[in-house]
């Protein structure tokens, strides 16, 4: 049971109408999902959640296929099936094999070193508020991943926690 009122572009707050449209655009619907229409309640919330995924996307160093592997890893430590969906569905879209994908999902070898390394950061920095130990990031560096790479792995963390816990806490209904 959705806590929070979805909204269609036309009947959302003046000021999330503009965010829920350009999603809108963008969606694999051609419509904004569950997650955005709810979030359209609050144009701060719509706002803060755009802005992050505009940031990241003019400036990111990490290709689409990492950034999804480490949205997906984030989101299984958050525990969000919707969030999971989301992420896997991406993670596809952008090469990874249904074995990955289930490997990303249950935390364990994906087959690429250096992925394992960098969602193992993001796996404990999740579930330590922050937190990562200094083998954790150590391995991490030694599998190629630099201070640039490792840094912006925050904001994939970031992004998918905002989301995941949105969605926990509106107990938003999967549409996708």
């Amino acid at each position: 049971m959705n806590r929070i009122p979805s909204h269609t572009v036309e009947d959302a707050p003046e000021a999330s109408r503009p965010l829920l449209q350009k999603i809108a655009q963008s969606s694999p619907t051609g419509r904004p999902l569950n997650l955005h229409a709810q979030m359209a309640h609050s144009p701060a919330v719509l706002a803060a959640y755009t802005s992050l995924r505009a940031v990241i996307a003019e400036y990111g160093a990490l290709e689409p296929k990492v950034s999804w592997a480490l949205n997906l890893a984030t989101a299984v430590t958050v525990g969000n099936d919707y969030m999971v969906g989301i992420a896997s569905r991406f993670a596809r879209m952008n090469g990874w094999t249904e074995a990955q994908i289930a490997a990303l999902r249950a935390n364990t070898t994906t087959g690429d070193t250096r992925i394992d390394a960098l969602t193992r950061v993001v796996r404990e920095a999740t579930a330590n508020s922050g937190n990562v130990s200094d083998a954790t990031w150590k391995a991490a560096q030694q599998a190629g991943w630099s201070d640039e790479h490792l840094t912006e792995a925050f904001a994939f963390l970031g992004l998918t926690m905002f989301t995941g816990y949105f969605l926990n806490y509106a107990q938003t209904a999967a549409d996708i």
